[in-house]
């Protein structure tokens, strides 16, 4: 079975303590699209400080807190992407508008009316960039050790930045991951 089985739309990869490339240190990165060609996901837990009123103004008001673009990831940093978790009872293939991901989690169109779409929504977030990765380089990566495979909650895409969203993933899922938390950032600190 390859590393990379158990990634599918929907799941989260957490960096593990031993990552240190700066673009995904202590990160969580919501997966949007995995298949033999690749994957294209989201980090969660990096905010910037641009306001996505100076972005995209017609949708500037309809995110929830911190109202700020957020780091999606390395790759086409110029492209927008959002996400938003549907309330309970709406379907993303009934939402126009909207791709479904996973559960209440979908892909937003950003060309969409955003007014037609806030009352069918819980909550949207922006991201500047994505990560990405092509064929066989995520499998390497999570063999190497960089990355776990967890199960993500529709809230994970809304967290706001001053919980440690990496740490509270982790300590979720069970001894013995959830030790993981527990690891210093700087381990010359330790």
């Amino acid at each position: 079975m390859p590393p990379d089985a158990e990634v599918e739309p929907g799941t989260l990869l957490v960096a593990a303590p031993t990552m240190f490339d700066p673009n995904f240190r202590r990160t969580v990165v919501f997966v949007i699209d995995h298949r033999d060609e690749g994957t294209l996901g989201v980090v969660l837990n990096r905010p910037s400080e641009v306001p996505v009123d100076d972005v995209l103004p017609s949708w500037g008001q309809h995110v929830v807190e911190p109202q700020a673009v957020f780091v999606g990831g390395p790759v086409e940093k110029k492209t927008a992407l959002c996400l938003a978790a549907l309330r309970t009872g709406q379907d993303a293939d009934d939402v126009p508008g909207v791709i479904a991901v996973r559960g209440p989690v979908a892909l937003v169109d950003l060309d969409a009316d955003p007014d037609e779409l806030v009352p069918k929504v819980r909550g949207l977030r922006v991201f500047a960039g994505y990560a990405g990765w092509d064929s066989g380089q995520l499998a390497g990566e999570i063999d190497r050790g960089d990355w776990l495979i967890v199960p993500a909650l529709p809230s994970d895409v809304l967290a706001t930045p001053d919980r440690d969203l990496w740490g509270q993933v982790l300590r979720r899922q069970g001894v013995p991951t959830a030790l993981l938390a527990t690891h210093p950032g700087d381990l010359q600190r330790n």
